[in-house]
């Protein structure tokens, strides 16, 4: 067993006790494996071991794996980084999902640019939860009208939220803004019966999001190790 592999089973052994815990089923948590700044290779040892959804920050980086495991199938990428303009047709052409979309400008050109033979992209609105200047996303008060901005885009399909809390340690602080984003999930479901995804939840806060109700954790450290630095070229 390769150590990814261990990894992937430690993983997904806690995403089922957190589910457990709080009376959901695991099945109602997916895994998205966050693998930026790692190696095709590394990729290729999850995707062995039965990962299928993989998140990639940097584009171009993201774009050479795609097409570097063109031969393992199907998989699942989703581009969970921050997203320029001029990035955003190799997004469109590539990704399946956004989870980063914060302005109806980014939305509208990912709409315009996504190719008529691919079905729509999967977006997500980034939500900045914490209020952090550094962390890009709009405040919970903003996400009304993006989504009806969204939802009249034709090569868009709006799935959900994301986040990025700030960093917390105490269980109780983790859990308390998880919870502000699931009702804030709740009431876009409510307008929009298709929502379907609440992304957030990382390596060290998966169990609070998992209790809160998220639909689909975003796991990188836990599985690959800590991050190697990008090549500038790839931001």
């Amino acid at each position: 067993m390769t150590s990814i592999e261990h990894n992937l089973h430690q993983v997904r052994d806690r995403i089922a006790a957190a589910a457990v815990r709080c009376g959901r089923a695991p099945e109602e948590i997916t895994l998205l494996a966050v693998s930026k700044t790692k190696p095709a290779s590394a990729v290729a040892e999850a995707v062995a071991a039965g990962q299928r959804a993989f998140g990639e920050n940097y584009v171009q980086e993201g774009v050479e794996k795609i097409m570097a495991l063109t031969a393992e199938g199907d998989l699942q990428w989703h581009f969970i980084g921050p997203l320029q303009s001029n990035k955003s047709r190799l997004v469109a052409e590539h990704f399946a999902w956004c989870h980063t979309v914060d302005r109806l400008r980014i939305a509208q050109r990912l709409n315009d640019q996504r190719p008529a033979h691919l079905p729509p992209l999967n977006v997500l609105i980034q939500v900045n939860i914490s209020d952090e200047n550094s962390k890009s996303g709009i405040m919970l008060e903003a996400v009304p009208a993006l989504a009806a901005a969204i939802a009249a885009l034709p090569r868009l399909h709006l799935r959900g939220l994301m986040a990025i809390p700030a960093p917390e340690q105490d269980y109780a602080h983790q859990l308390a803004v998880c919870q502000q984003m699931a009702s804030a999930f709740h009431a876009l479901q409510h307008a929009y019966p298709a929502i379907d995804t609440l992304s957030l939840g990382m390596s060290d806060d998966m169990e609070a999001a998992i209790a809160a109700g998220s639909t689909m954790v975003r796991i990188g450290t836990a599985l690959f190790g800590a991050r190697d630095y990008a090549r500038p070229s790839q931001q």
